[in-house]
C-alpha cells in the first residue's frame, strides 16, 4: 500500500522527484551527522605568550595555516596565517601571539549537526570554526576539508552497510480494510532543548523509508522536518509538537505552537531573515534559512502566525493518487 511512496503523477507538483534530484545523500548527510564526528580532534594549541617568528616555524612544519589559542584552559583567540602575514608588513616578528591573534571567536558546538557548520562557513567566509563542548571548552577544530572527508567516509559506510541496514514495513497495512488508513506520528518539541535537535526528523525519515518510501521522499521530508522542528526549539515560548499524517498519495506535516508568533510573515519568509537572539547564533543556529530550506523540499507549504498566541506550519508532500473515501482508519504512534 505505501510501497509506491515517492512517485507522483501531480503535474502541478513543484518539488516532484526530478526538480529535487540534487537532493542528494550528500545534502541528507550533512543533517544526519554530528560535528563531532567530521572535525579534527587532535588540535595544535598555542599560548599567547609565544613569538610569532617561532609560530610561523610550527605552521611550515606541521603544514597548517592557524591555530587556537589558550590560555588557562579557556579558549582566547586564533592565530591564522593572515595575521601572520600582517606581522611580516610590521617587521614584528618577535611580537607575541596575543598581540596579532583574533579575539572575535566563532564557534560551533561538537554536538551540532554538521549542517550548522555549513551554515555558519556561508555566513562568515571563515575557512576553520572552532569546536566547543556545552561548557564551552575546546574540542576540536572544524574545517570544509573535514567536513567533505567525513561525508565521503559516511557514504562508504553506506554502501557497506546498505543492505544489512534494509527493512521496509510496507505490509503493515496489508490487513487493514478502509476507505482510508494512515499512520500518524506526533512528536512534542521542548524549547531550548537543542541536544535533541533533529531526533524528530531523523525518526520520521526512519519511519518513511520502513514504510517503503523512496529515498528521496524521505530525504525531503526529513529536512523539511529538521528546520522546522529547530524553528520550536529556537523561536518558541514553550516549544510545539510536530504531527506527521502518513497516507499512500500525500504526507501532511502540521508543526504548531502557542507563542510568540510571527508580527510580518512575508519578511520571514526572507532568506537571511531571523529573530534568532544573540545568544541563539552564537550556538551556530537562527542563520534565517529555515523556511527557505522547507520551502525547497516540499510540494505545499502554508505558514499562518498571529502575533503573541502562536504559529501553525502545514507542509504536504503529494505521492500516487489514490480513490480516498471519507471515513478514515488512524494508528497513532505518540
Amino acid at each position: 500500500m505505501i510501497s509506491n511512496l515517492g512517485k507522483t503523477n501531480d503535474p502541478g507538483s513543484r518539488a516532484n522527484d526530478q526538480v529535487a534530484e540534487n537532493i542528494t545523500r550528500v545534502e541528507e548527510l550533512a543533517y544526519e551527522l554530528k560535528i563531532e564526528e567530521v572535525m579534527t580532534s587532535d588540535v595544535l594549541t598555542l599560548s599567547p605568550e609565544m613569538i610569532i617568528k617561532d609560530v610561523l616555524d610550527i605552521f611550515r612544519q606541521k603544514r597548517i595555516t592557524g591555530a587556537p589559542v589558550i590560555q588557562d584552559g579557556e579558549l582566547i583567540g586564533v592565530l591564522s596565517n593572515g595575521d601572520i602575514i600582517s606581522c611580516l608588513v610590521n617587521t614584528d616578528m618577535e611580537a607575541p601571539v596575543s598581540k596579532y591573534m583574533s579575539t572575535t571567536l566563532f564557534t560551533v558546538k561538537s554536538s551540532d549537526p554538521v549542517v550548522e557548520g555549513l551554515k555558519k562557513f556561508v555566513t562568515t567566509n571563515l575557512s576553520r570554526m572552532m569546536v566547543v563542548d556545552d561548557n564551552g571548552k575546546l574540542t576540536g577544530i572544524l574545517t570544509k576539508g573535514d567536513i567533505t572527508r567525513g561525508v565521503l567516509s559516511a557514504l562508504q559506510r553506506d554502501y557497506q552497510t546498505e543492505e544489512l541496514k534494509k527493512y521496509r514495513a510496507s505490509h503493515l497495512f496489508d490487513d487493514i480494510d478502509s476507505n482510508r488508513t494512515s499512520l500518524i506520528l506526533r512528536y512534542n518539541i521542548k524549547q531550548g532543548d537543542f541536544n535533541r535537535g533533529g531526533e524528530a526528523s531523523s525518526n520520521i525519515k526512519r519511519a518513511l523509508l520502513r514504510l517503503g518510501a523512496s529515498p528521496q521522499i524521505a530525504r525531503r521530508v526529513g529536512i523539511a522536518v529538521y528546520e522546522a522542528e529547530m524553528n520550536l526549539i529556537i523561536h518558541t515560548t514553550n516549544g510545539g509538537v510536530i504531527r506527521v499524517e502518513i497516507e499512500p498519495h500525500k504526507i501532511t506535516i502540521d508543526c504548531y505552537d502557542d507563542g510568540p508568533g510571527i508580527k510580518d510573515i512575508s519578511l520571514a519568509m526572507k532568506p537571511g531573515y531571523s529573530t534568532a537572539t544573540e545568544n541563539i547564533r552564537e550556538l551556530g543556529f537562527g542563520a534565517g534559512m529555515g523556511l527557505v530550506n522547507i520551502q525547497r523540499c516540499v510540494d505545499s507549504m502554508k505558514l499562518e502566525s498571529v502575533f503573541g498566541k502562536g504559529t501553525r506550519l502545514t507542509m504536504k508532500m503529494f505521492l500516487e493518487e489514490e480513490t480516498v473515501g471519507e471515513a478514515a482508519s488512524s494508528k497513532e504512534m505518540k
